[in-house]
């Protein structure tokens, strides 16, 4: 059935599989730090120095290193070039007439994201290169972190006795190097952006496809000392000599002034700028470049709807937003790096967290803007009726949030291209939450607006052949769909299986909501939730099938684990469900629903009973109830319900859902099992072991170790007071994904033992962050739970 569909998405309709089984993206370990900001397209600078993976298009990403796209370095003393480099190990077929090659021995790359640093030691010169880039990804910023734009900041320190003229030219191609940049009647033009009393100076290349046409814009800042100089256009196919004859004469560009023409079809073109200053002997000085980019009105890949991004309410959309774009990037970047600095440094000056642990917390956080990430302004002639559906009105504050803060998504990877996958938005949420939590809170209101209405269309799904409603109402969504597609307007892109029946979906929508209220004090949510959250408990609570108060799981795929099959209670749901059922309780007391909290109250008191008959085997709770040969396997994300509950300070007194001594006893009988005799406790925790050390190997994702579940756990550890096994089970997947695997920037979702890896540059491992909650709230510094006025309210 898959490969039946398959050929007819991919030969017939000539479009890309939303999860290709059959061609899966290649391991590439060439990735460093993405530049842009959220949800205005990502373009990924290699470690290498290298422009390397785009993602302009929202959601849909081409992987190409794109040889013209370099920084060439020129030193002159006493008016002659003494040395002229591209600052890159390639040696191309094309562009040969430029000098090649640099030895990578000189050249050091280190990555903080949002910020990275190449370091080059120009080999016999005595000048050394810090190549600073800076991308504004600034938490609780909802302005200039929505702008697609990155800065390189040159330090030039001269060794010499002498004074030395330094030159960076900074080229690019017009394009992102697929084969659209031959298709013709693309252009290039100088400009100058003038304000303030600060002006840049570079070239603008219009690309113009018939659909998402965009400019990218290469800049210089000018100063006193500092000139800015330009090539409009050059072929980058060619040898380029007249480029580089051009720099090596006197290192500058001639600047010619006036537009280029439009290129053939076949050609392409591409342009260059180049900021120079004099640098005293023994002295430093600074070169700034910036590198942007305006799509402002796209359409995804059903060209239905014009979407506007984010930015346009801050630079228009008119598409000619460049030159102004690059002048605010260059004039604004040190307040960034002073704002990031801030976050940051509390966190890199504490001794007592280990050194992979910062560089994981950070560098994990590339996924909110290179996860093909969308952020939408809601358009100003839209009205509540417009989003909220046939149901939806409860939601009052629905427009007001979407309206300040747009609409907000992401992939579940840049292979699982799914919007806001939810399952797996569960465990990804905390990053968001605790750093742009409007976000979050946006992305909750889409999710509450497709719960409440339902979408009576009928589909096959592909792994059972069964026909069914893509989506019903009250249950969560699976995902709000593909960027190929129209999301938000046709959700649940995943096509394998029927999610009308997964059992964990509704629970983690309650389990965020309460989460978020905790975090964001924002009892305006809570309250447009609430009824929200009794209705997908009604929902759930058909799935408790023999009424003692758990639900149980169906003996097919219903859960975030689609190919590891549950049959009757089971940790994992049974848990989640328990943790919903205690936030319900909660959520009413705050909001003094008595009669709802009473009612939830009865099931909780009969489900703890039946999770710890049926599940807990004196160390440990089974996999599932159901007696088979595999339902006694310790699972790793057997604590999922008490990882949340812990994370909103409801794990201890009238809230201990799970007994505490039993919480700890699993802990540690997982650390034992999963972690300690897994790869030699080198690789964090496997999924599922056999109580006698072996990895279960009844499913495919048993044996597989999912990162974004293992930093889970870990900050489940922390929270229990086991902090030091919970860094040594994290540990591993840093160690195994960003070193061993050279896995960076494209984190997969899982990878066994023996170097298989499935899924590159996934969502869930962003639930790193939740470590960082547990570590905050073992400090002293989590939030204190708010209180909304006792009385009664209206559903």
């Amino acid at each position: 059935r898959y490969f039946r569909w398959w050929v007819k998405k991919t030969r017939i309709e000539k479009k890309s599989a939303f999860i290709d089984l059959l061609c899966a993206i290649p391991l590439q370990q060439i990735y460093g730090c993405p530049l842009g900001g959220i949800g205005g397209g990502t373009i990924t600078r290699g470690w290498r120095g290298e422009f390397c993976r785009w993602q302009l298009n929202p959601g849909l990403y081409h992987y190409k290193t794109v040889i013209a796209n370099q920084f060439t370095v020129c030193l002159r003393c006493k008016g002659q070039t003494i040395y002229q480099q591209v600052l890159s190990v390639e040696r191309p077929s094309t562009l040969q007439g430029w000098n090649w090659g640099y030895c990578g021995h000189y050249a050091f790359y280190h990555a903080l994201y949002p910020r990275a640093w190449l370091v080059y030691e120009l080999p016999g010169q005595n000048v050394v290169l810090t190549c600073r880039q800076v991308s504004p990804v600034i938490p609780h910023d909802y302005k200039d972190s929505s702008l697609p734009v990155g800065v390189f900041i040159w330090e030039v320190e001269n060794g010499r006795d002498e004074d030395v003229e330094v030159s960076i030219m900074f080229s690019l191609q017009n394009g992102t190097g697929a084969k659209e940049d031959g298709s013709g009647g693309h252009w290039n033009e100088p400009f100058t952006f003038q304000k303030d009393g600060e002006r840049v100076a570079g070239v603008l290349l219009h690309h113009c496809p018939a659909v998402n046409p965009f400019t990218l814009a290469i800049c210089g800042r000018e100063k006193a000392g500092t000139g800015v100089t330009h090539v409009t256009a050059f072929n980058p196919a060619g040898l380029g000599r007249e480029v580089w004859q051009d720099l090596l004469q006197d290192g500058r560009l001639d600047s010619p002034s006036g537009k280029s023409s439009l290129t053939e079809k076949g050609e392409v073109t591409a342009a260059a700028v180049c900021a120079s200053c004099r640098v005293p002997a023994h002295g430093h000085k600074t070169l700034e470049l910036a590198l942007a980019w305006d799509m402002p009105c796209v359409h995804f890949g059903s060209k239905e709807k014009l979407h506007l991004r984010r930015y346009t309410r801050f630079f228009g959309s008119e598409g000619n937003a460049a030159p102004a774009l690059s002048h605010y990037a260059l004039t604004h970047y040190e307040e960034w790096e002073r704002k990031i600095e801030a976050w940051q440094n509390p966190i890199l000056e504490n001794s007592q967290l280990p050194s992979w642990y910062k560089s994981a917390l950070f560098n994990e956080l590339y996924f909110m803007t290179d996860g093909g990430t969308i952020w939408m302004e809601v358009p100003p002639d839209c009205c509540a009726e417009d989003l909220q559906g046939p149901a939806g009105a409860g939601l009052s504050h629905l427009l007001p949030v979407l309206r300040e803060y747009g609409r907000f998504a992401y992939l579940e990877g840049q292979e699982y291209r799914m919007y806001n996958t939810y399952d797996v938005h569960f465990y990804a949420s905390f990053a968001l939450v605790m750093l742009w939590p409007k976000l979050q809170i946006s992305l909750q209101y889409d999710i509450a607006v497709t719960v409440v209405n339902e979408d009576v269309q009928p589909r096959q799904y592909l792994m059972c052949g069964q026909t069914a409603q893509v989506k019903m109402k009250n249950v969560v969504p699976h995902d709000i769909g593909d960027p190929d597609d129209e999301p938000w307007q046709r959700v649940n892109a995943y096509l394998m299986h029927d999610t009308a029946n997964w059992k964990d979906l509704n629970l983690k929508f309650v389990l965020q909501v309460y989460r978020d209220y905790y975090l964001t004090h924002d009892s305006l949510y809570l309250r447009d939730m609430w009824p929200v959250c009794q209705a997908v408990m009604e929902s759930e609570l058909k799935f408790d099938t023999d009424n003692d108060g758990l639900i149980e799981n169906g003996g097919f795929a219903d859960q975030t684990y689609d190919a590891w099959v549950v049959h009757g209670a089971s940790a994992y749901c049974g848990g989640l469900w328990l943790a919903a059922v205690c936030m319900m309780c909660k959520m009413a007391e705050v909001l003094g629903d008595t009669e709802v909290r009473q009612k939830y109250l009865d099931i909780l008191n009969k489900g703890k009973e039946a999770f710890e008959r049926s599940l807990w085997n004196g160390k440990y709770y089974n996999y599932d109830s159901s007696g088979s040969d595999t339902s006694t396997s310790i699972m790793s994300d057997q604590c999922a319900g008490q990882w949340f509950l812990g994370a909103c300070g409801l794990d201890q007194g009238e809230f201990e859902v799970f007994p505490k001594s039993h919480v700890l006893s699993a802990l540690k009988t997982i650390f034992e099992k999963n972690v300690l005799s897994f790869a030699g406790g080198t690789m964090g925790a496997v999924n599922g072991m056999r109580p006698n050390g072996v990895p279960d190997t009844s499913s495919v994702q048993s044996n597989e170790v999912w990162v974004g579940v293992v930093y889970a756990l870990a900050a489940t550890m922390i929270q229990e007071g086991m902090v030091e096994e919970g860094f040594r089970t994290a540990e591993g997947c840093y160690r195994t994904v960003w070193e061993r695997l050279g896995m960076a920037f494209q984190t997969p979702e899982a990878y066994r033992e023996k170097k298989v890896y499935r899924s590159l540059a996934y969502m869930r491992p962003l639930s790193i962050w939740s470590m960082q909650l547990a570590l905050e709230r073992r400090a002293g510094r989590a939030p204190a739970p708010a209180q909304l006025p006792q009385g009664p309210t209206q559903p």
